[in-house]
């Protein structure tokens, strides 16, 4: 009769002797966490470095210009101003100033909406079905915009000389009997930089326009005639709704555009006749680098057309943006 067996006790399994593939296999798991960890980590160190840049080349300038906009003096003379707000306090009592505003409210009031209109009608007819050589009259439209600004301020100055193209064809055609100085009077200049800026930005905001038309449903349109709506019903209640989005972001960009406008107002009056075509922007240049510079007034300046901005653009959000 053989002895009895001791009673065998429940043992971890033991670890696999190192070397072997089990122990390999064990080795390389890595925890969940550690996992996770490292990818935010990756993220982190891509988004870091863009981020560290667009503090130091947007948002330091901005943060100094505050602090020099506190400041008074001419060229690098500068002092902390008494009040601190003396020269936001100076723009209110500075008429030169009211009359650049006013201006270039006069510009964004006339031009931005009459902008817009075009730019959409154009784009209507370019996403015709019908329509031929698309690719031509697109980029036909569009090849303003790749012009620089200096180039056709400097054109349009020339077509509109008292004796430049302009004049001619109009004296040719029996409309003129005399040579008009387009740029000499206050309203015909105005009128001259409103048409150079349509000239110039109609194709850009058409280009986001006709983006928009091919990206709507082909079936609502379909469905409003089957309804027994006309092309212009169709266009008002079933495509503008669906535009509201991109329209507003024309609208605000168009805006901002118009209120830091400078290189017309430079090139071709140069602020003439009596500043009553200078934009606030091109004051900001002048009383920062003519004549005796203010660099804490310019500064003032600019942060008062920042406001302004942002003043426009909350309000355009606010009525064009009915999404709940």
């Amino acid at each position: 009769m053989s002895a009895p067996t001791a009673p065998t006790e429940d043992r971890a399994p033991s670890a696999p002797p190192p070397g072997t593939k089990e122990s390999l296999g064990r080795s390389k798991r890595v925890p969940l966490s550690a996992i996770a960890r490292r990818r935010s980590l990756t993220g982190w160190a891509f988004i870091i470095p863009a981020a560290a840049l667009i503090v130091l080349v947007n948002f330091w300038p901005m943060i100094q210009a505050l602090f020099l906009s506190l400041q008074t003096g001419r060229g690098t003379r500068l002092s902390w101003a008494e009040p601190l707000w003396l020269n936001y306090q100076r723009l209110f009592q500075d008429e030169t100033f009211r009359l650049t505003m006013s201006t270039t409210f006069i510009y964004l009031i006339i031009q931005v909406p009459i902008m817009l209109c075009i730019a959409m009608v154009l784009a209507n007819l370019l996403n015709a079905p019908w329509l031929k050589f698309k690719g031509f009259w697109r980029t036909a439209i569009f090849l303003p915009c790749a012009v620089g600004l200096v180039s056709y301020a400097l054109v349009f100055r020339q077509i509109f000389a008292t004796d430049g193209l302009a004049n001619d064809l109009l004296i040719k055609f029996g409309l003129l009997d005399a040579n008009v100085n387009w740029l000499g009077e206050t309203g015909t200049a105005r009128m001259v930089i409103i048409l150079g800026l349509l000239w110039r930005w109609t194709g850009y905001n058409m280009i986001f326009f006709l983006a928009a038309l091919q990206n709507i449903d082909r079936s609502t349109l379909e469905a409003a005639r089957v309804d027994g709506a006309n092309g212009f019903k169709t266009f008002w209640y079933v495509t503008m709704p669906q535009l509201k989005p991109i329209i507003l972001l024309c609208a605000i960009l168009s805006t901002n555009g118009t209120l830091q406008m400078f290189d017309e107002s430079f090139n071709l009056t140069n602020g003439g006749p009596g500043n009553t075509t200078m934009t606030v922007s091109h004051y900001l240049y002048n009383v920062s680098f003519r004549n005796s510079p203010n660099f804490g007034y310019a500064a003032a300046i600019s942060y008062a057309i920042l406001i302004i901005v942002a003043i426009l653009a909350a309000i355009q959000m606010k009525v064009g943006d009915k999404r709940d």
